[in-house]
This record gives structure tokens, C-alpha cells and sequence, in this order.
């Protein structure tokens, strides 16, 4: 039997197809939604589709932005020969908040997993390699999550890296085996961060 008209399920269908998100906190946030005000609504949905219009990988680092080249990428300030290599825009985030790290960044959108059937080629490996054949890199700090695939890709960088001469270095273990970087905390990031080995 049906408990909710079909708006409002079709509503918590749409929220309970978001990452983390559960029946349970879809239907919480399903009635947050109807509760508020219809403006508010209308710059929620609006703020999305804006985002989803407007929001492009930047054409250096590929990280999310509005921009064509991302702000980090554009500063001056930052040193360009050391690149951070990290899985995604959140993980690129998570080390910003350390406010230490004064390099730029390579952001893969994922890890080589081949047991979700994904390869080298479906990760911004290819754009990496060209970035660092067309500037003058020094080092390349592999930032990838401590899990299987996450270890797996930094080897593959490794050895792609070793032929040509830069010093490439992985983030220390004081980052959890398993944790996603987006969860850590700053001390811990920074910690990992100083503690680099060179692979």
C-alpha cells in the first residue's frame, strides 16, 4: 500500500538516490523540503541546476570549477613544479584545509580498480603524463587514498614516473588503511603530507 501521494514519493525516490543517503533520511529531507518556504525551494533546486550547467573540469588540474582555469591552478603564488595527485575534488579539498600545501594539484576522478572494471584509461592518467611533459615538474606527490585501489594507482604512477626523471614521492601512513581522505582531519592530512616517502 501507498503511504505517501506519488509527489511526495517521487520526491524521496529522487532523494534516496543520492550517495549516503537512506529511505529514512530521504523521507526527513523530503518534509524539510515541503516545509520550507517556496522561495528557498525554488533557490535550492535553482542552485543546483545552476551548478550542474555551469560547473567544468578546470583544463590544467581537472578539478571541479566555474572557471576554465581553477583558481589554484590561476595563483601565482603556488608552486607549479609540485604536483599532488588525488582521486577526487574532495580530497583536493580536505588537503586545502591544511592551508600548507603551496603546490598545485592533479585531480584522477578515481582510482584503477580492476575489479569494478576500471582501467587506466578511465581515470585523467593520460592528462597527467601530458601536463608534466609540457611544464618543468620537479616532483609528484601521490595523494590517492590508502586503500587497494588507491595503492594500485599510485604504483602505476610510480612506474609511469620513474623513466622520466621526477622525484615521486607517496603521503606517509598516517592516514588510516581504508579512510578516505575527505574524512580526515587537517593534523592527520599534514602529518601524512610531511612524512612523504619517495617511492
Amino acid at each position: 500500500m501507498e503511504v505517501y501521494s506519488s509527489h511526495i514519493s517521487r520526491l524521496i525516490g529522487s532523494l534516496s538516490s543520492l550517495p549516503g543517503v537512506g529511505n529514512k533520511t530521504a523521507q526527513r529531507l523530503a518534509f524539510h523540503i515541503l516545509d520550507m518556504p517556496e522561495e528557498d525551494v525554488r533557490k535550492l533546486s535553482e542552485s543546483i541546476i545552476d551548478a550542474k550547467l555551469n560547473v567544468r573540469y578546470c583544463k590544467e588540474c581537472y578539478t571541479l570549477t566555474d572557471e576554465e582555469v581553477c583558481p589554484i591552478c590561476r595563483n601565482p603564488q603556488r608552486d607549479h613544479r609540485v604536483i599532488m595527485v588525488v582521486e577526487n575534488s574532495r580530497d583536493l579539498a580536505a588537503y586545502e584545509k591544511t592551508g600548507r600545501f603551496e603546490g598545485v594539484y592533479h585531480v584522477l576522478h578515481g582510482a584503477i580498480s580492476p575489479m569494478l572494471g576500471i582501467g587506466p584509461g578511465d581515470i585523467k592518467l593520460k592528462e597527467l603524463m601530458t601536463r608534466i611533459s609540457e611544464t618543468d615538474v620537479e616532483e609528484v606527490i601521490i595523494a590517492t587514498n590508502s586503500s587497494l585501489e588507491g595503492e594500485t594507482t599510485a604504483m602505476y604512477i610510480a612506474k609511469l614516473l620513474k623513466p622520466v626523471g621526477i622525484k615521486v614521492s607517496r603521503i606517509a601512513s598516517g592516514v588510516p588503511v581504508g579512510g578516505d581522505l575527505e574524512y580526515i582531519d587537517e593534523v592527520t592530512l599534514l602529518r601524512a603530507l610531511e612524512g612523504r616517502t619517495e617511492l
